[in-house]
């Protein structure tokens, strides 16, 4: 099961992105900020940890990673859970630093072991 589904219980859309341009507006009516773009360039207020657990199903050797979870508190992402190993934190952490939009990763709430 890829991360889409586990966090979001969605399958890839065709036309999912990791870092795709916007297509519409904000719902103030101004322009989408970058956390907030969605998979397709859409307004999504989980834009941001869609796109970096997009990124994690793209790299073959994150998929057994499955007691960690993805979210955002704004531009940043937070890593919540355990992961393997450190060498797989920190390949975590620098797939989800170059997603757009992304500030600053937060991994206080991860253990490794």
């Amino acid at each position: 099961m890829g991360w889409l589904q586990r966090l979001f219980g969605m399958e890839k859309p065709a036309e999912a992105q990791v870092d795709p341009a916007p297509v519409e507006a904000a719902p103030d009516g101004g322009e989408i900020p970058p956390e907030r773009v969605g998979l397709s360039g859409e307004y999504d207020q989980s834009g941001l940890a869609k796109r970096v657990a997009l990124a994690f199903d793209q790299e073959p050797d994150l998929a057994d990673e499955e007691r960690l979870w993805v979210a955002q508190t704004g531009g940043t992402v937070v890593l919540k859970g355990e992961v393997s190993d450190q060498a797989t934190l920190d390949k975590m952490v620098s797939v989800a630093q170059g997603v757009s939009g992304a500030t600053s990763v937060a991994t206080d709430q991860v253990t490794v072991g």
